[in-house]
């Protein structure tokens, strides 16, 4: 019985790329020499490799599946990308038997170390690639990495924590390991706010992309001997989100502008382990985002200091650019 799965839809591939922590894909079409050249080394791969939920190899045929040919701009045949929690973080284009090994074998060793994931809270042990505090909501990827990370821009935030850019660090958050306080004498891997408790987050993206949900982690200590108890930071509770805006909004322009969406984060919300809250978005006004402002408007508490330590999106990626003329790596052109 073969161990590659065919993809025959988006939704599928969307829910492999969920279930499965490590997925590998091969585009390739019928047509294509050197696709077929390669098939019986990748289905040899995929026969030693292959654990159910763990690494899953596939088999994408680029004349049916269009769309998914075009989320992840193959244009010649064969590509393999390999996927991790739903990102993809290696590419082996053409028929190379040896590069496509090395990388294949190197993700099995990726899925050996981190045998001793959450999988229900998606936490990787470790603090490896693409922690994230909660599970990934069922048929979406997390899109984080679609970012521009040149492009962002935070307010108010105390210059002696973190920087917006913190907040998309892919490792896990030392604090978890210390009770709030992150690594003895090491700098703070989260954000704080200054002169009171809000924060405005700027957050352009690479495409358009669709948001279906995000997950917030605040990990404020319970107690700090350096700090006064009404100088300790608070978690989130109010948070205003504003779509397609061409700069970071000033606090008092966001008041004259209705958000696309207010959430209010209860107590319960949070994740005793992770200190991560899910928050679901309204998808139908979240379809083609650019940027996402995220204006934390307040917190759980009476003290002026708001903590942030990560945030992670979830949705569909979007288009690049365009798919253009489909060729087959290997052969001549005019062949």
């Amino acid at each position: 019985m073969s161990t590659l799965v065919q993809i025959t839809s988006k939704e599928q591939f969307s829910s492999l790329l969920t279930s499965s922590t490590f997925v590998v894909a091969d585009f390739y079409a019928d047509w294509c020499q050197p696709c077929n050249a390669i098939a019986p080394a990748y289905e040899k791969l995929a026969s030693q490799l292959s654990r159910p939920n763990r690494i899953t190899f596939t088999k994408i045929n680029v004349d049916q599946q269009q769309d998914i040919a075009k989320a992840y701009s193959v244009t010649a045949m064969p590509t393999f990308i390999v996927f991790q929690r739903g990102r993809p973080v290696s590419t082996v284009r053409g028929a190379d038997p040896q590069k496509l090994s090395e990388a294949v074998r190197k993700l099995a060793s990726e899925a050996n170390k981190s045998d001793g994931s959450d999988e229900a809270s998606g936490e990787t042990s470790g603090g490896g690639v693409g922690w994230v505090g909660a599970a990934i909501p069922k048929g979406y990827n997390e899109i984080t990495d679609q970012h521009d990370s040149k492009g962002l821009e935070l307010l108010n935030r105390d210059s002696d924590f973190g920087m917006a850019k913190t907040l998309f660090d892919s490792s896990k958050p030392s604090s978890l390991n210390s009770n709030g306080k992150g690594k003895a004498g090491g700098a703070a891997d989260w954000v704080e706010s200054d002169t009171d408790e809000q924060l405005m987050l700027f957050i352009p993206f690479n495409s358009t992309v669709k948001v279906h949900s995000l997950h917030v982690t605040s990990l404020p200590p319970a107690e700090d001997a350096e700090r006064d108890d009404d100088e300790l930071p608070m978690r989130p509770k109010t948070l205003q989100l504003y779509t397609n805006r061409t700069h970071v909004l000033g606090f008092d322009e966001a008041e004259d502008i209705p958000a696309v969406q207010t959430v209010t984060i209860e107590p319960g919300d949070w994740d005793s382990k992770t200190g991560t809250a899910k928050i679901d978005l309204r998808f139908v006004k979240f379809q083609s985002v650019t940027s996402l402002v995220m204006f934390f408007v307040d917190g759980d508490g009476d003290s002026e200091k708001l903590r942030v330590d990560r945030v992670r999106i979830f949705g569909e990626a979007g288009e690049k650019r365009e798919m253009g003329k489909l060729e087959k790596i290997g052969d001549e052109p005019g062949e």
